[in-house]
């Protein structure tokens, strides 16, 4: 089965940051796409990116970018799929906000669903409980990780 998600990024350098978002979709046994599409170095890979994502099959997209953070607005405009925003705390960045604020501010018409700064884990639950909603088995294992979330946090309180 092809993938179903894809994880993009602005630059190699954000890897780190969404590697988070990789490793959440490998522990459900989602596949992915993970490539680097720059919104303003390769502005014409990231057209052709967007509008042919759905045809390959994927259903989701995870737009990780710092900055100016252009990547995850882009790609929305070009495409109907669901884009979830990462905003990543670069070396270039104003303390995340100019990240947060390119992703988060989106005009009417073109949203995405943005988590909070370097949150590409929340990115990769969230693109999975999308795809939940047509698949019970992958539901099943969403509530087997908020259960074993609660017992994690159950734990913490018996040993404190």
């Amino acid at each position: 089965m092809p993938p179903q998600i894809a994880i993009i990024m602005g630059s190699k350098s954000d890897l780190t940051i969404m590697q988070d978002a990789a490793d959440v979709l490998k522990s459900f046994g989602l596949e992915y796409d993970l490539t680097v599409v720059s919104a303003h170095r390769t502005p014409d890979r990231m057209r052709t990116y967007a509008t042919e994502a759905k045809s390959k099959g994927i259903k989701v997209i995870i737009a990780g970018a710092g900055g100016a953070a252009h990547l995850p607005g882009m790609v929305a405009a070009y495409t109907t799929l669901p884009v979830i925003g990462v905003p990543v705390k670069s070396s270039n960045s104003i303390d995340g906000w100019d990240s947060i604020l390119s992703i988060l501010q989106m005009p009417n018409g073109v949203p995405v669903a943005t988590v909070a700064l370097n949150a590409a884990k929340n990115a990769g639950i969230l693109a999975a409980q999308i795809l939940a909603t047509a698949d019970d088995a992958l539901a099943e294992k969403l509530t087997a990780h908020k259960k074993q979330m609660e017992a994690d946090v159950l734990k913490m309180a018996e040993n404190l």
